[in-house]
């Protein structure tokens, strides 16, 4: 795979959803879980994607399970309560795993195009975003500690 268009991904239902259907957008892809400390983020996202979605911007989160346990339910009752519970308009795909052998294919990819600290490829907690140009390939790598408003500019940017 050499492009984050060569991946699908799956929506709650099972549904395949190809990336090449949200080519020449602007994407945020963020690992997502509602029982985490940076929870609050889910805010400053769907504010985000309501402000630049008719630019052509659009987040893609996905619900992981990996840290502490923070997303235990379904992926049908995640994406429900982010709908009805956050008010949440964006996609929100099937709960998938991030790092290790189990990791899906998109998360293995970004973390090679862009690396964290150090080069570090792992996902080191939840709501690591990579902000991705139209072109889908410059791909930009943000800590989970970074609100998402603090990467408007850079967004802006690229719209």
């Amino acid at each position: 795979m050499t492009s984050i268009y060569d991946f699908s991904v799956s929506k709650a239902d099972g549904t395949l959803v190809q990336m090449a259907d949200y080519r020449d957008r602007v994407l945020l892809i963020v690992n997502t879980a509602r029982l985490c400390g940076l929870a609050p983020q889910f805010t400053q996202l769907q504010a985000l994607y309501e402000k630049y979605s008719s630019k052509g911007f659009l987040v893609l989160a996905f619900p992981c399970n990996q840290f502490l346990n923070q997303e235990p339910d379904s992926s049908v009752e995640i994406v429900q309560a982010c709908e009805v519970s956050l008010g949440l308009t964006f996609p929100v795909f099937a709960k998938i795993e991030v790092n290790g052998g189990d990791a899906h294919p998109l998360y293995v990819f970004l973390k090679k195009k862009a690396p964290g600290f150090l080069g570090s490829e792992a996902i080191k907690w939840n709501f690591t975003k990579f902000l991705i140009g139209r072109d889908g390939e410059k791909v930009s790598r943000f800590a989970p500690q970074v609100e998402p408003n603090s990467i408007e500019k850079e967004i802006i940017a690229l719209l």
